[in-house]
């Protein structure tokens, strides 16, 4: 088992943000290290690095994240995410995010591949105060280059407010029919707004390859279909968010 934790608060005292950071698992060390890239009084931008293979048979990842009031927290992956063949074994990998009252989260979230052979169990949770704000990445991909791909089961819980604003669970693999859901596509590309909708995306920017929802709360999702990672139709979208992101700093900073 790893688990990373996250968290991030404003000190009223200093001059930059409180952030603490822990990586735990069996040899002392978690398979995820999160290391600092940046801070301001209110704000902290932080990188969440791989310390060696993932996913493997066994593994158990977990990572928390707590980001405090009126404190803004930007994480960072810079690579992605590969679940190996795990020749009949299975691996989990757990997310549980807190955002307290004002709070805000960006997480823009690389590739994560199912190699041929791999079986995993992903679970996202997240939780957001009354005028907490989060604005997610996440780009799913079945097989690598010339693969089916292996099998993922993943599971969604976002509330707001300590109501549910989604819901969502995705069972996908090579020996489960396709049809209906991905068709002859492998990649499921999402950007998720929480908290808030995504009202300054023009129409043109999410392009005609991909699909806006809006859920019953304060919240968008957009989403696409494609049969290459590369090519990913949501970076334009994802790019006009977070000019609008950075021009809204938290309260704190103002």
């Amino acid at each position: 088992m790893s688990r990373t934790g996250i968290e991030v608060g404003v000190d009223p005292r200093g001059s930059r943000a409180r952030v603490r950071l822990d990586s735990s698992g069996a040899d002392g060390r978690g398979h995820l290290t999160a290391r600092i890239l940046a801070f301001g009084h209110a704000s902290a931008s932080v990188a969440l690095v791989a310390e060696g293979a993932l996913l493997l048979a066994d593994d158990l990842i977990e990572v928390d994240v707590t980001v405090g009031p009126e404190a803004e927290l930007d994480l960072i992956e810079p690579s992605g995410t590969v679940a190996y063949d795990m020749r009949g074994g299975s691996a989990r990998w757990r997310v549980r995010v807190h955002l307290a009252e004002g709070a805000r989260l960006r997480w823009h979230g690389k590739p994560f591949v199912v190699a041929e052979g791999a079986d995993v169990s992903r679970e996202v949770q997240v939780d957001l105060a009354p005028g907490a704000t989060a604005m997610l990445r996440e780009t799913l991909v079945l097989g690598r280059s010339g693969e089916r791909g292996g099998s993922l089961a993943q599971r969604t819980r976002v509330s707001h407010g300590g109501y549910p604003l989604l819901v969502e669970d995705l069972v996908l693999g090579a020996h489960r029919p396709r049809t209906g859901l991905l068709g002859p596509w492998r990649v499921i590309d999402t950007v998720s707004v929480l908290g808030r909708r995504a009202d300054d995306i023009p129409k043109k920017v999410v392009g005609d390859g991909a699909h806006r929802f809006e859920l019953e709360g304060p919240g968008t999702l957009i989403r696409s279909l494609s049969g290459q990672a590369h090519t990913r139709c949501l970076d334009p979208a994802w790019r006009v968010l977070a000019d609008t992101w950075d021009a809204c700093p938290v309260a704190a900073d103002r």
